[in-house]
C-alpha cells in the first residue's frame, strides 16, 4: 500500500492570522510572554516538517504491519517508537495539555499540530493524543498525592493513558454498565473488577506503563449513570515514591481486527480476574444518594474530545482530497466537452471533475472553520481572563461541540468517496492513497458517542439549556451577521440564499417543538438531520466571514491573491451549491412523514 502524506498550513495560517483573532489568545497572560502572531507561520511550518519527516514514514508500517498480539502482550510496529519518542521529547505532544507546563501552545495552534500528526499517521496519533485529556482530568480533579504520582510522567508521554468506559454488550448504555469496585482499607483504594472493549491504545510496548481512567460503580452506589465514578488504574501499581511496582491485574484479552486505524490496538481489558486489581478513586466516594463523580468528570473532557473527533476526520479527508487534486493535475485522459475536437486534457480540466474537487475543498474548509472556532472558545474558557468573553465562549461550545463532531465525521466519510471517484478505478485499489483514508474515517462517526447521540444532544439538551437563550443568542449571531452584510455588493446572492435559510431554519425550530407534544417520535426520526443542516448554516456563515476577509486583503497582498480567490470561491460554491439543502430539510422534516417508525418489522 502506499500512503502519501499532502499537506498545507496556509488555511491554518489564514485562520489563526487573518480571521480569528488569534493575537487575543497569545496575547493572554498564560502566552505573552514567549508566544506572538509573529511566531505562527514559524510553529506551523516546523510542525508541519515533523510530521512529514517524521511520522509519515510510519504510516504504511502501521497499515500493512499493524499491531500483533501474542501471549497476552501488545507490539506496535518498530518504526512507531522513534516518531512517538520524538513528538513526546519535542514538545509537540501531550506536554500541550498542561495547563501548568512551561511553552505550552494555545488550542488554536496545538490543534494545527494534531491536525498535522492525524494526517501523517492517524494510528500513531492516537497513542499520542489521548494521554493529554486524560492527564489533565486527574490534574483537575485529583488530590494532590495523584497529581503528583501520575502527571509529571504522563504529560511528558513516559506513561501513556487510556479511557476505559466500553463494555461489552452495552455500548452506547453507559449506566448499564457491569465493573465494579470495592472499597479497601486504603483510603480511596479500590479493587476493580470488571472487563471493558474497544479501548484505543488499551494495551501497546510504547511506554513502560499505561494509565487506565476506568468508568465503575462503587458497591452499593445508585444505578444508572449517577452512580458511576472514575478510577486511576495503572496497568504496572505504581509506589508511593513514584517508582513501578507489580503487575497490576489487567490483562489483554484481545485486539480488535477493523476496518481500519490497523497500527492502533484496540484493546479487550479484563481489570481485576485475579482479584488483585486495584485502583485510586477520583475525586470523592459516592454520596449518601449513592450518586458518584464520574460522569461529571468525565464530561470535563468530552467537548474537547469530541472536537478532536471531528478534526481527526477533517485531517484523514483532507490528505484524500490533496492526493485527488495532485492526481487530477497528472492524470491526463478524455477531452473537454464544451471542445470535443481539442486534444486529451488533465482530468482536473474536466467539469465534474471540478464539482468533485471544489466540494472537497469547500466543505473541508467548512469544517476546520467550525473545528478552529471550538479551539478558540476552549482557550478562552481554559486561560481567557475577560469574564464576558468566557462567559460566551462557554455558551457558544456548548452549540457548536455535536456539530463539530457530528457533521465533519459524517462529511468525511462522503468527501473521501468523491476523492476515490477522482482516481477512478485507481481509487478503488490500495496501491493509491484514498482508499485507506476511508478505511481510516469511518470510526469518527462511533467514536465518542454516535452521531445520532450527539443529534439527541444537540435537539433534546443543547436546544434547550438555560430556558433555550444559550442556543437563541448562538442563532441571533448568525441571523445578524447576515442581516449586517445583506446589502455586500460583493456577495448579494450569497447573502441573499443565507437569509432564506435561516428563516427557514427559524420554522423547523417551531416544527420540532410542535413534534416535541405532538408527536414526540418524530424528534429522534428527524434529530440527524436537523444537526446536519443546523452545521451547513454555521459553516456556511463561517466560510462567509473567512470570504469578506479574503475579499479584503486580495486587494491588499498580492502574493496570496490564488489563495484567497480560493477561499471567495469555497464560500461561494458552498452557499449556492450546499446551503439549499437546509431550506429543501426544512420542507422534509415539516412534512413530518413517519413511514420509517410506520413500517412493520417483517417488512424490512
Amino acid at each position: 500500500m502506499a500512503s502519501n502524506f499532502l499537506y498545507s498550513s496556509q488555511d491554518h495560517k489564514f485562520i489563526i492570522k487573518e480571521w480569528l483573532s488569534g493575537e487575543k489568545i497569545l496575547g493572554l497572560d498564560r502566552f505573552k510572554d514567549y508566544l506572538s502572531v509573529d511566531d505562527v507561520e514559524q510553529i506551523l511550518d516546523q510542525a508541519l516538517k515533523v510530521c512529514k519527516d517524521v511520522v509519515a514514514p510510519t504510516n504504511d508500517d502501521g497499515d500493512n504491519l499493524g499491531t500483533s498480539f501474542h501471549e497476552g502482550k501488545v507490539v506496535v510496529p518498530e518504526s512507531f517508537h522513534h516518531a512517538y519518542k520524538f513528538f513526546q521529547e519535542n514538545g509537540w505532544g501531550s506536554s500541550n495539555k498542561d495547563v501548568n507546563g512551561e511553552g505550552i501552545l494555545p488550542g488554536i495552534l496545538f490543534g494545527a499540530v494534531r491536525e498535522y500528526l492525524i494526517g501523517a499517521n492517524p494510528s500513531l496519533e492516537t497513542y499520542i493524543g489521548l494521554i493529554g485529556g486524560i492527564t489533565a482530568v486527574i490534574q483537575e480533579y485529583g488530590s494532590k498525592e495523584q497529581v503528583d504520582l501520575f502527571t509529571d510522567k504522563m504529560f511528558k508521554g513516559v506513561w501513556s493513558a487510556t479511557m476505559a468506559l466500553t463494555e461489552s454488550g452495552r455500548g452506547s448504555d453507559v449506566g448499564d454498565m457491569l465493573t465494579k469496585a470495592y472499597p479497601t482499607e486504603e483510603p480511596s483504594i479500590y479493587k476493580i473488577k470488571g472487563t471493558k472493549c474497544f479501548i484505543s491504545a488499551g494495551d501497546h510496548n510504547l511506554t513502560e506503563n499505561i494509565v487506565h481512567l476506568v468508568l465503575a460503580r462503587v458497591e452499593g452506589a445508585a444505578g444508572g449513570t449517577k452512580g458511576l465514578s472514575l478510577f486511576i488504574v495503572p496497568k504496572i501499581w505504581v509506589n508511593t515514591d513514584g517508582s513501578l511496582g507489580e503487575a497490576n491485574d489487567v490483562a489483554t484479552v484481545g485486539i480488535e481486527h477493523k476496518l481500519g486505524y490497523k497500527g492502533t490496538a484496540t484493546a479487550v481489558l479484563s481489570f481485576g480476574e485475579e482479584g488483585t486489581c486495584r485502583g485510586h478513586l477520583l475525586g470523592k466516594p459516592p454520596d449518601a444518594s449513592g450518586i458518584g463523580q464520574g460522569m461529571a468528570q468525565m464530561f470535563n473532557m468530552i467537548n474537547e474530545s469530541r472536537i478532536n473527533t471531528g478534526q481527526s476526520a477533517l485531517a484523514v479527508a483532507t490528505v484524500a482530497y490533496n492526493n485527488a487534486v495532485a492526481y487530477a493535475r497528472e492524470r491526463v485522459q478524455g477531452r473537454l466537452f464544451s471542445n470535443p475536437k481539442s486534444g486529451r486534457v488533465p482530468i482536473i480540466q474536466h467539469e465534474d471533475i471540478r464539482r468533485m474537487l471544489l466540494t472537497q475543498k469547500a466543505v473541508l474548509e467548512g469544517m476546520r472553520a467550525m473545528i478552529f472556532k471550538g479551539h478558540y472558545y476552549m482557550d478562552q474558557i481554559t486561560f481567557g481572563q475577560d469574564e464576558s468573553d468566557v462567559w460566551e465562549a462557554k455558551r457558544r461550545i456548548e452549540i457548536i461541540t455535536p456539530l463539530v463532531k457530528a457533521y465533519c465525521s459524517d462529511q468525511a466519510w462522503g468527501l473521501i468517496s468523491e476523492a476515490i471517484q477522482v482516481y477512478g478505478g485507481y481509487g478503488y485499489t490500495e496501491e493509491y492513497p484514498v482508499a485507506r483514508q476511508a478505511r481510516d474515517s469511518k470510526i469518527y462517526s462511533i467514536w465518542e458517542g454516535t452521531n445520532y447521540i450527539q443529534s439527541l444532544d444537540l435537539v433534546g439538551r443543547k436546544w434547550k439549556l438555560d430556558g433555550g437563550n444559550i442556543f437563541r443568542e448562538w442563532l441571533a449571531e448568525l441571523e445578524q451577521f447576515i442581516n449586517t452584510n445583506i446589502n455586500n455588493s460583493d456577495f448579494t446572492r450569497e447573502f441573499e440564499i443565507l437569509s432564506q435559510a435561516i428563516r427557514a431554519y427559524r420554522e423547523l425550530l417551531n416544527v420540532v417543538q410542535s413534534y416535541f407534544q405532538s408527536n414526540p417520535g418524530l424528534v429522534p426520526l428527524y434529530s440527524t438531520r436537523v444537526l446536519r443542516i443546523t452545521a451547513e448554516l454555521y459553516a456556511g456563515c463561517l466560510l462567509m466571514e473567512q470570504a469578506l476577509v479574503a475579499k479584503h486583503n486580495v486587494l491588499e497582498f498580492k502574493a496570496n491573491q490564488v489563495f484567497y480567490t480560493g477561499k471567495i470561491c469555497s464560500a461561494r460554491f458552498y452557499v449556492k451549491n450546499i446551503i439549499s439543502d437546509v431550506i429543501a430539510t426544512v420542507q422534509v422534516i415539516k412534512e413530518g412523514d413517519n413511514t420509517a417508525i410506520a413500517i412493520p418489522e417483517d417488512a424490512f
